[in-house]
C-alpha cells in the first residue's frame, strides 16, 4: 500500500479588494511587528545558555518557522492573485464578489458572498468560489434553483435577490 496522496486542485486565485487589503495587513504584522519581537526573544532565550533544554528558545524557533511559512505563503498567494475591483457586465447574475440571498425550503432567508478561497472565515456568510455552494451558484438569476449535496443530504434553495454592493 502507497502513502502517495494526489496533490489538492488548485484554488482559484481571486481575491475582492477587501480580501487583498486584509491580507497585505496580515503580511506586513508578521513581517514588521511580529517577526522581530519573536526574533528578539529567541536571541534572548539563545543568550542563556543550554539551547538544548530551553523552552523559551524551541518554542521562539517554532514560532519563527509557522510566522515564516505564513509569510512565504502570503506573498505567493498576493503575487499571484487577480483583484477583482470591477462589476461583471451582467449583474443580473452571480459572479465573483456578489452578495446573494438565498430562500431555503423552510422560508428562512440566508445570505452569502462568493469570495475566493482565501477570504473565507474573514467574515460570516463568506462562501468560497470554488466550494460546493458557490460553484453551484455562479451564473444563477434571481428565481433560479439551486440543489446542493451535503453531508445532512440534499439541500435546495432558491435566490431571491443578487447584489453587488455590501448590505446596508
Amino acid at each position: 500500500m502507497s502513502r502517495y496522496r494526489p496533490p489538492a486542485p488548485p484554488k482559484s486565485n481571486y481575491l475582492t479588494a477587501e480580501g487583498e487589503s486584509r491580507m497585505r495587513q496580515e503580511l506586513d504584522f508578521l513581517w514588521r511587528d511580529e517577526r522581530p519581537k519573536v526574533t528578539q526573544q529567541v536571541s534572548e532565550a539563545a543568550a542563556l545558555g543550554d539551547r538544548s533544554e530551553n523552552a523559551e528558545y524551541i518554542y521562539g524557533k517554532k514560532r519563527l518557522r509557522e510566522i515564516d511559512r505564513r509569510v512565504r505563503y502570503l506573498r505567493k498567494r498576493l503575487e499571484d492573485a487577480t483583484v477583482v475591483t470591477t462589476l461583471p457586465s451582467d449583474i443580473s447574475k452571480i459572479y465573483f464578489g456578489a452578495w446573494v440571498d438565498l430562500e431555503d425550503s423552510n422560508d428562512n432567508v440566508h445570505e452569502y458572498r462568493i469570495v475566493g478561497p482565501d477570504e473565507v472565515g474573514d467574515k460570516p456568510g463568506y462562501v468560497s468560489m470554488d466550494a460546493p455552494l458557490g460553484r453551484a451558484l455562479l451564473g444563477k438569476q434571481v428565481d433560479d434553483e439551486v440543489s446542493i449535496v451535503t453531508p445532512a443530504g440534499r439541500s435546495r434553495y432558491t435566490v431571491v435577490a443578487i447584489r453587488y454592493t455590501m448590505p446596508a
